[in-house]
Protein backbone atom coordinates (compact mmCIF):
# COMPACT_ATOMS: atom_id res chain seq x y z
CA UNK A 1 0.00 0.00 0.00
CA UNK A 2 1.10 3.57 -1.08
CA UNK A 3 1.94 6.11 1.65
CA UNK A 4 1.01 9.43 1.37
CA UNK A 5 2.77 11.74 3.45
CA UNK A 6 0.05 15.04 4.21
CA UNK A 7 1.12 17.87 6.52
CA UNK A 8 -1.01 18.37 9.44
CA UNK A 9 -1.52 22.01 10.66
CA UNK A 10 -3.55 21.32 13.76
CA UNK A 11 -4.26 24.93 14.07
CA UNK A 12 -5.19 26.77 16.93
CA UNK A 13 -8.02 26.17 19.96
CA UNK A 14 -9.10 23.58 20.12
CA UNK A 15 -7.77 22.68 16.83
CA UNK A 16 -5.13 20.47 17.99
CA UNK A 17 -7.68 18.21 20.05
CA UNK A 18 -9.87 17.68 17.09
CA UNK A 19 -6.57 17.02 14.70
CA UNK A 20 -4.97 14.26 17.50
CA UNK A 21 -9.13 12.62 17.15
CA UNK A 22 -8.60 12.64 12.96
CA UNK A 23 -5.12 10.97 14.27
CA UNK A 24 -6.94 8.59 15.89
CA UNK A 25 -9.61 7.27 13.75
CA UNK A 26 -7.15 7.57 10.46
CA UNK A 27 -4.78 4.72 12.65
CA UNK A 28 -7.94 2.20 13.16
CA UNK A 29 -8.67 2.66 9.49
CA UNK A 30 -5.41 1.98 8.95
CA UNK A 31 -6.15 4.85 6.09
CA UNK A 32 -2.78 5.21 3.91
CA UNK A 33 -1.47 8.47 5.34
CA UNK A 34 1.44 9.56 7.18
CA UNK A 35 1.19 12.78 8.61
CA UNK A 36 3.92 15.85 8.81
CA UNK A 37 3.05 18.24 11.66
CA UNK A 38 3.88 21.93 10.86
CA UNK A 39 2.53 25.35 12.91
CA UNK A 40 0.76 28.36 11.45
CA UNK A 41 -1.17 30.72 13.43
CA UNK A 42 -0.92 31.43 17.50
CA UNK A 43 0.90 28.46 17.79
CA UNK A 44 3.57 29.58 15.40
CA UNK A 45 3.80 32.44 16.95
CA UNK A 46 3.85 30.71 20.02
CA UNK A 47 7.33 29.08 19.24
CA UNK A 48 8.85 32.01 18.14
CA UNK A 49 7.78 31.56 14.20
CA UNK A 50 5.82 33.96 11.92
CA UNK A 51 2.49 33.74 11.63
CA UNK A 52 2.52 31.67 8.47
CA UNK A 53 6.02 29.76 8.69
CA UNK A 54 8.23 29.30 5.28
CA UNK A 55 9.11 25.81 6.00
CA UNK A 56 4.91 25.00 6.33
CA UNK A 57 4.32 26.63 2.88
CA UNK A 58 7.56 25.04 1.93
CA UNK A 59 6.00 21.15 3.10
CA UNK A 60 2.82 22.19 1.29
CA UNK A 61 4.28 22.70 -2.15
CA UNK A 62 6.31 19.53 -1.25
CA UNK A 63 3.87 17.10 -0.50
CA UNK A 64 0.93 18.90 -2.42
CA UNK A 65 -1.53 18.43 -0.04
CA UNK A 66 -2.49 19.52 3.80
CA UNK A 67 -4.95 18.84 6.59
CA UNK A 68 -5.40 22.47 8.59
CA UNK A 69 -7.33 22.82 11.93
CA UNK A 70 -8.57 26.24 12.45
CA UNK A 71 -6.47 28.96 13.34
CA UNK A 72 -7.39 32.18 15.14
CA UNK A 73 -8.30 35.51 12.90
CA UNK A 74 -8.66 38.51 15.19
CA UNK A 75 -11.68 40.89 14.30
CA UNK A 76 -11.04 44.10 12.86
CA UNK A 77 -7.64 44.26 14.18
CA UNK A 78 -4.69 42.42 14.71
CA UNK A 79 -2.69 40.40 12.11
CA UNK A 80 -4.65 38.61 9.34
CA UNK A 81 -6.09 35.53 8.21
CA UNK A 82 -4.21 32.89 7.97
CA UNK A 83 -6.35 31.06 5.66
CA UNK A 84 -6.97 33.88 3.25
CA UNK A 85 -2.29 34.16 3.04
CA UNK A 86 -2.70 30.21 1.99
CA UNK A 87 -5.14 30.95 -0.45
CA UNK A 88 -2.76 33.90 -1.73
CA UNK A 89 0.51 31.84 -1.64
CA UNK A 90 -0.55 28.44 -2.86
CA UNK A 91 -3.18 29.63 -5.41
CA UNK A 92 -5.85 27.78 -4.15
CA UNK A 93 -8.37 29.20 -6.26
CA UNK A 94 -11.75 27.07 -5.59
CA UNK A 95 -13.08 26.82 -2.31
CA UNK A 96 -15.21 23.61 -2.05
CA UNK A 97 -17.73 23.05 0.42
CA UNK A 98 -20.80 20.12 0.42
CA UNK A 99 -23.02 20.55 2.55
CA UNK A 100 -25.80 17.29 3.19
CA UNK A 101 -27.95 16.22 5.73
CA UNK A 102 -26.94 13.84 8.17
CA UNK A 103 -28.43 10.63 9.95
CA UNK A 104 -29.32 12.05 13.55
CA UNK A 105 -28.38 15.20 13.16
CA UNK A 106 -32.07 16.68 13.12
CA UNK A 107 -33.01 20.30 11.58
CA UNK A 108 -36.06 21.28 9.49
CA UNK A 109 -34.39 19.46 6.12
CA UNK A 110 -34.32 16.28 5.32
CA UNK A 111 -32.66 16.30 2.03
CA UNK A 112 -30.21 18.97 1.37
CA UNK A 113 -27.18 17.89 -0.84
CA UNK A 114 -25.36 20.27 -2.52
CA UNK A 115 -22.23 21.64 -3.23
CA UNK A 116 -20.71 25.12 -3.22
CA UNK A 117 -18.32 25.99 -5.29
CA UNK A 118 -16.35 29.43 -4.54
CA UNK A 119 -13.87 31.02 -6.29
CA UNK A 120 -11.37 32.05 -3.46
CA UNK A 121 -8.38 35.01 -4.65
CA UNK A 122 -10.47 38.07 -5.68
CA UNK A 123 -13.26 40.02 -5.17
CA UNK A 124 -13.56 42.27 -2.31
CA UNK A 125 -11.03 39.48 -0.36
CA UNK A 126 -8.38 40.81 -2.69
CA UNK A 127 -7.64 43.44 0.27
CA UNK A 128 -7.35 46.52 -1.72
CA UNK A 129 -8.65 49.19 1.02
CA UNK A 130 -7.79 52.54 1.03
CA UNK A 131 -8.40 56.03 3.60
CA UNK A 132 -9.64 58.12 0.53
CA UNK A 133 -10.68 60.77 3.32
CA UNK A 134 -10.60 61.08 6.81
CA UNK A 135 -13.19 59.09 8.42
CA UNK A 136 -14.43 57.98 4.63
CA UNK A 137 -12.74 54.62 3.63
CA UNK A 138 -12.77 52.58 -0.14
CA UNK A 139 -12.75 48.65 -0.98
CA UNK A 140 -12.05 47.63 -4.25
CA UNK A 141 -13.53 44.54 -5.71
CA UNK A 142 -11.40 42.99 -8.19
CA UNK A 143 -12.68 40.30 -10.85
CA UNK A 144 -10.35 39.03 -14.06
CA UNK A 145 -11.29 37.01 -16.91
CA UNK A 146 -8.50 34.66 -16.22
CA UNK A 147 -10.12 33.57 -12.65
CA UNK A 148 -13.48 34.07 -13.74
CA UNK A 149 -13.24 31.22 -16.51
CA UNK A 150 -11.08 29.20 -14.02
CA UNK A 151 -13.51 28.81 -10.96
CA UNK A 152 -16.57 27.92 -13.54
CA UNK A 153 -14.53 25.41 -15.72
CA UNK A 154 -13.89 23.83 -12.18
CA UNK A 155 -16.99 24.24 -11.30
CA UNK A 156 -18.18 22.00 -14.32
CA UNK A 157 -15.98 19.87 -14.09
CA UNK A 158 -16.44 19.06 -10.63
CA UNK A 159 -19.96 18.41 -11.42
CA UNK A 160 -19.28 16.26 -14.44
CA UNK A 161 -16.52 14.13 -12.41
CA UNK A 162 -19.43 13.87 -9.39
CA UNK A 163 -22.26 12.93 -11.49
CA UNK A 164 -23.80 16.01 -10.35
CA UNK A 165 -26.61 17.60 -13.06
CA UNK A 166 -26.91 21.35 -12.37
CA UNK A 167 -24.78 24.12 -11.70
CA UNK A 168 -26.46 27.20 -10.17
CA UNK A 169 -24.57 30.32 -10.43
CA UNK A 170 -25.62 33.29 -7.85
CA UNK A 171 -24.27 36.45 -8.65
CA UNK A 172 -25.27 40.38 -8.90
CA UNK A 173 -24.70 41.55 -12.13
CA UNK A 174 -28.16 43.36 -12.32
CA UNK A 175 -25.99 45.80 -10.04
CA UNK A 176 -22.63 45.39 -10.44
CA UNK A 177 -22.36 44.81 -14.58
CA UNK A 178 -18.36 44.76 -14.73
CA UNK A 179 -17.49 42.35 -11.97
CA UNK A 180 -20.23 39.98 -11.64
CA UNK A 181 -20.91 40.69 -15.35
CA UNK A 182 -17.57 39.08 -16.62
CA UNK A 183 -18.52 36.13 -13.97
CA UNK A 184 -21.82 35.82 -15.43
CA UNK A 185 -20.06 35.49 -19.11
CA UNK A 186 -17.63 33.17 -18.24
CA UNK A 187 -19.81 30.73 -16.42
CA UNK A 188 -21.79 30.86 -19.56
CA UNK A 189 -18.92 30.47 -22.26
CA UNK A 190 -17.67 27.41 -20.19
CA UNK A 191 -21.08 25.78 -20.13
CA UNK A 192 -22.27 26.65 -23.93
CA UNK A 193 -18.61 25.56 -25.19
CA UNK A 194 -17.51 22.74 -23.05
CA UNK A 195 -20.27 21.29 -20.72
CA UNK A 196 -23.51 21.65 -22.25
CA UNK A 197 -24.90 18.65 -20.70
CA UNK A 198 -24.63 20.18 -17.19
CA UNK A 199 -27.97 21.92 -16.54
CA UNK A 200 -27.17 25.76 -15.74
CA UNK A 201 -28.93 28.70 -13.98
CA UNK A 202 -28.29 31.98 -13.40
CA UNK A 203 -29.69 33.24 -10.31
CA UNK A 204 -29.23 36.92 -8.94
CA UNK A 205 -28.23 36.16 -5.59
CA UNK A 206 -31.08 37.39 -2.97
CA UNK A 207 -33.48 35.77 -4.61
CA UNK A 208 -31.04 32.72 -4.79
CA UNK A 209 -30.51 32.72 -1.19
CA UNK A 210 -34.62 33.00 -0.93
CA UNK A 211 -34.76 30.19 -2.83
CA UNK A 212 -32.39 28.19 -0.82
CA UNK A 213 -34.26 28.36 2.40
CA UNK A 214 -37.06 27.68 1.33
CA UNK A 215 -36.19 24.41 -0.96
CA UNK A 216 -32.75 23.47 -0.37
CA UNK A 217 -33.49 20.43 -2.33
CA UNK A 218 -33.73 22.07 -5.72
CA UNK A 219 -29.87 22.94 -5.97
CA UNK A 220 -27.03 21.28 -6.74
CA UNK A 221 -24.17 22.79 -7.69
CA UNK A 222 -23.66 26.50 -6.23
CA UNK A 223 -21.28 28.61 -8.40
CA UNK A 224 -19.99 32.12 -6.63
CA UNK A 225 -17.75 34.69 -6.37
CA UNK A 226 -15.30 35.18 -3.06
CA UNK A 227 -17.45 36.89 -0.96
CA UNK A 228 -20.72 35.55 -1.70
CA UNK A 229 -19.38 32.02 -1.21
CA UNK A 230 -18.03 32.98 2.19
CA UNK A 231 -21.09 33.87 3.05
CA UNK A 232 -23.73 31.40 1.55
CA UNK A 233 -21.65 28.38 2.60
CA UNK A 234 -21.78 29.34 6.56
CA UNK A 235 -25.69 30.24 5.41
CA UNK A 236 -26.04 26.95 3.90
CA UNK A 237 -24.27 24.93 6.58
CA UNK A 238 -27.19 26.05 9.11
CA UNK A 239 -29.37 24.78 6.97
CA UNK A 240 -27.77 20.97 8.32
CA UNK A 241 -26.69 21.75 11.63
CA UNK A 242 -23.83 24.22 11.67
CA UNK A 243 -20.34 24.49 10.70
CA UNK A 244 -19.25 21.52 13.28
CA UNK A 245 -21.02 19.21 10.46
CA UNK A 246 -19.33 20.25 7.05
CA UNK A 247 -16.23 19.97 5.53
CA UNK A 248 -14.38 22.66 3.69
CA UNK A 249 -11.14 21.96 0.55
CA UNK A 250 -8.99 25.29 -0.65
CA UNK A 251 -8.08 23.20 -4.24
CA UNK A 252 -5.78 24.78 -6.52
CA UNK A 253 -3.66 23.05 -9.81
CA UNK A 254 -0.55 22.50 -7.58
CA UNK A 255 -2.17 21.51 -4.26
CA UNK A 256 -4.77 21.47 -2.36
CA UNK A 257 -5.32 22.17 1.71
CA UNK A 258 -8.40 20.78 3.70
CA UNK A 259 -10.01 22.05 6.95
CA UNK A 260 -12.37 22.49 9.18
CA UNK A 261 -14.72 25.55 8.57
CA UNK A 262 -15.87 26.25 12.15
CA UNK A 263 -13.38 28.62 14.35
CA UNK A 264 -10.87 27.88 16.93
CA UNK A 265 -13.45 28.07 19.93
CA UNK A 266 -10.42 29.36 22.45
CA UNK A 267 -13.02 29.11 25.05
CA UNK A 268 -13.10 25.63 25.13
CA UNK A 269 -9.88 24.42 24.14
CA UNK A 270 -8.43 22.19 26.46
CA UNK A 271 -11.57 20.79 27.76
CA UNK A 272 -12.05 17.67 25.70
CA UNK A 273 -15.01 18.40 24.55
CA UNK A 274 -15.08 19.84 20.95
CA UNK A 275 -16.60 18.27 17.88
CA UNK A 276 -13.93 16.77 15.89
CA UNK A 277 -16.39 15.70 12.78
CA UNK A 278 -15.79 18.49 10.50
CA UNK A 279 -12.04 18.03 10.70
CA UNK A 280 -12.87 13.85 10.01
CA UNK A 281 -15.11 14.70 7.23
CA UNK A 282 -13.04 17.45 6.13
CA UNK A 283 -10.08 14.53 6.04
CA UNK A 284 -12.09 11.80 4.21
CA UNK A 285 -13.00 14.83 1.36
CA UNK A 286 -8.71 14.92 1.34
CA UNK A 287 -8.69 11.12 1.04
CA UNK A 288 -10.72 11.24 -1.63
CA UNK A 289 -8.86 13.53 -3.55
CA UNK A 290 -5.53 11.73 -2.90
CA UNK A 291 -7.49 8.75 -4.34
CA UNK A 292 -8.95 11.08 -7.68
CA UNK A 293 -5.70 12.44 -8.20
CA UNK A 294 -3.20 10.40 -7.09
CA UNK A 295 -4.80 7.10 -8.69
CA UNK A 296 -5.04 5.49 -5.32
CA UNK A 297 -8.12 2.59 -4.85
CA UNK A 298 -7.16 2.40 -0.98
CA UNK A 299 -7.94 6.17 -0.12
CA UNK A 300 -11.12 5.88 -1.78
CA UNK A 301 -11.59 2.83 0.21
CA UNK A 302 -10.66 4.63 3.12
CA UNK A 303 -12.45 7.51 2.54
CA UNK A 304 -15.72 5.15 2.37
CA UNK A 305 -15.09 3.64 5.36
CA UNK A 306 -14.75 6.09 7.29
CA UNK A 307 -17.73 8.28 6.33
CA UNK A 308 -19.77 5.00 6.96
CA UNK A 309 -18.56 4.79 10.03
CA UNK A 310 -19.34 8.21 11.31
CA UNK A 311 -22.79 7.99 9.59
CA UNK A 312 -23.90 4.94 11.45
CA UNK A 313 -22.19 6.92 15.04
CA UNK A 314 -24.39 9.76 14.00
CA UNK A 315 -27.51 7.69 13.16
CA UNK A 316 -27.23 5.46 16.52
CA UNK A 317 -27.23 8.95 18.30
CA UNK A 318 -23.99 8.85 19.24
CA UNK A 319 -22.37 12.62 19.07
CA UNK A 320 -21.26 15.60 21.25
CA UNK A 321 -23.06 18.02 22.94
CA UNK A 322 -23.17 20.49 20.20
CA UNK A 323 -25.30 17.58 18.48
CA UNK A 324 -27.14 17.18 21.35
CA UNK A 325 -25.48 14.09 22.68
CA UNK A 326 -23.12 13.37 25.68
CA UNK A 327 -19.91 11.79 24.13
CA UNK A 328 -16.27 14.26 24.35
CA UNK A 329 -13.26 14.40 21.45
CA UNK A 330 -11.72 11.24 22.41
CA UNK A 331 -14.97 9.19 22.83
CA UNK A 332 -16.77 10.21 19.76
CA UNK A 333 -13.41 9.32 18.01
CA UNK A 334 -13.62 6.32 19.35
CA UNK A 335 -17.22 5.59 18.98
CA UNK A 336 -16.72 6.37 14.83
CA UNK A 337 -13.63 3.89 15.43
CA UNK A 338 -15.45 0.88 16.66
CA UNK A 339 -18.00 1.66 13.40
CA UNK A 340 -14.91 0.75 11.15
CA UNK A 341 -16.57 -2.53 9.25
Amino acid sequence: MNQHTVVLIPGDGIGPEVADAVRFVFDKAHAPVVWEEHLAGLSALDKGLDLLPEETLEAIHRHKIALKGPCTTPVGKGFSSINVALRKKLNLYAAVRPVRSLPGVKTRYDDVDLVIVRENTEGLYSGVENEVLPGVVMSMKVASETACLRIAHYAFRYATQRRRKKVTLFHKANIMKLTDGMMLRCAEKIHTEEYPNIEYEPLIIDAGCMKLVQDPSRFDVLLMENLYGDVVSDLAAGLVGGLGVVPGANIGDEGAVFEAVHGSAPDIAGKGIANPLALVMSAVMMLNHLGQTRHDDACKKSAVRIRDAYNKTLADGCGTRDLGGQLNTQSFAQAVADRLS
